[in-house]
């Protein structure tokens, strides 16, 4: 079964400084029917003001990914991490026990454009971690390259970051002939997001900031694509 969620059923909030698209309930933004699927529970699609940004807050026992689409997103943290990350980079961390982090948009004159990514993990009160990888553009065109994983696969490749859950995330670019056919599980979960361009998922055609819901499916067919990035996101039942 493939369920479509078009980008315009979001929920949105302008704060002036931050725009922000919320594809499950967050903040002021409650759908009872989009709570998360499996164990991914929040996409957010933020776009933050130059010389702005989220001042110092809290978070704990939570996997939380960033993935940087234009400008560049300063981090600071009390784990003692302070980097920016650009884009094609994946930034994941493990709030655990307790974190707090403050991010920033320093460029002038540009907007930073990115998701925030959270996923339940399958231990609690672990102590807090960092991770940033870069990901080039070779290792995901026309293919997906698997960008964040539990530890025993995230191990076997340079380009993934380890998280404390039971999920795996995956970006491609996707443009003409490019195709993908992705085996899967059908006792789990797929949610495939659409960052930019257009694709066929399984023959049903998605747009920027456009998902697609697999439950019970045995293969992700990802075809005609046009300008496409897309992250794929295989999760818990």
């Amino acid at each position: 079964m493939l369920t479509l969620r078009k980008s315009s059923e979001r929920g949105y909030a302008d704060h002036g400084w931050l725009k922000s698209f919320h594809s499950f309930s967050f903040a002021n933004y409650f759908d009872p029917a989009h709570m998360g699927f499996g164990n991914l529970r929040v996409i957010n699609e933020d776009r933050i003001d130059p010389g702005t940004g989220f001042g110092t807050h809290g978070h704990r026992d939570m996997e939380i990914i960033s993935y940087v689409l234009s400008g560049n997103l300063a981090h600071q943290d009390s784990m003692g991490n302070v980097l920016g990350i650009p884009p094609g980079d994946v930034q994941r961390m493990s709030a655990g026990s307790g974190v707090r982090h403050s991010e920033f948009n320093h460029a002038q004159g540009e907007q930073t454009h990115f998701l925030q990514i959270w996923i339940e993990p399958n231990v609690r009160g672990i102590e807090p971690g960092y991770e940033q990888k870069t990901v080039p553009e070779s290792a995901k065109r026309g293919q997906l390259a698997l960008v964040a994983a539990p530890a025993a696969e995230a191990r076997l490749s340079q380009y993934t970051v380890q998280i404390h859950a039971d999920a795996r995330m995956f970006a491609g670019l996707f443009n003409g002939a490019e195709t993908v056919h992705l085996p899967l599980n059908p006792a789990r979960k797929v949610y495939v997001f659409m960052v930019r361009g257009r694709l066929q998922v399984n023959g049903q055609v998605l747009g920027a900031g456009d998902a697609a819901m697999l439950q019970a499916e045995s293969v992700l067919n990802l075809t005609h694509g046009e300008n496409a990035e897309v992250l794929v996101f295989d999760l818990t039942a």
